[in-house]
């Protein structure tokens, strides 16, 4: 949970704060604290105040966006940081098409899982 390169930071669109996470998802901001430091969700630190923000496409209406946990687990353990991470997920891929996050809220999971255990290979 880092200061974010700005050229990663330039690639995502949006970003949320975990209190406004919390309040959309109606649970308490410790809540979404405990999924950061789980991993199950991926926040950076950002902007003047340095606090921990998380892309905004990966926050669904209840909950992380579907797949997205199995996601950031297998590029995980592949060895990515949390930057390289952002990077994958909102770089364009000419094969899906679009973005893997894209894909992910167009619940096309199965594809983009399958591309993150390609880069194990």
């Amino acid at each position: 949970m880092s200061e974010i390169d700005p050229k990663i930071d330039a690639l995502v669109p949006a970003w949320m704060y975990l209190p406004d996470i919390s309040e959309q998802w109606g649970v308490l901001v410790t809540e979404v604290r405990s999924m950061v430091k789980a991993g199950t969700l991926l926040a950076v630190r950002r902007g003047e105040n340095r606090s921990l923000q998380v892309p905004a496409d990966f926050i669904d209406a209840d909950g992380p966006v579907k797949h997205l946990v199995g996601t950031l687990t297998v590029l995980r353990d592949c060895g990515f940081s949390d930057e390289e991470i952002l990077e994958w997920m909102f770089t364009e891929d000419p094969s899906l098409p679009g973005s893997p996050i894209q894909a992910l809220r167009e619940n096309r999971g199965t594809e983009v899982k399958r591309r993150a255990q390609a880069l194990a290979l």
